[in-house]
């Protein structure tokens, strides 16, 4: 698979990377889940994010600030920071 991922903090590009750089490929990581757990549509997998967390940044959401995340060609979501 060879899909990009990335975040957005009012409207700037904070995190972009591509499930090609990830240290296990996408199907593998389906595979060994369903060989230890019963998995149904639905189920979310988190694999960590690409570069760019906050932390290093030394950079935090506050309330307002409006953060969207996608994977191209699958979707995106959309939030408003409220308290």
């Amino acid at each position: 698979m060879d899909l990009d991922a990335w975040t957005k903090v009012n409207g700037r590009f904070e995190q972009q990377g591509n499930t090609s750089d990830m240290l296990f490929p996408v199907y593998e990581l389906l595979a060994y889940f369903s060989r230890h757990m019963r998995m149904v549509p639905g189920d979310i997998l988190a694999t960590g994010t690409p570069p760019g967390v906050g932390m290093g940044k030394n950079r935090f959401l506050a309330v307002g600030d409006i953060l969207e995340c996608g994977i191209t060609s699958l979707g995106a979501q959309r939030h408003q920071i409220v308290a």
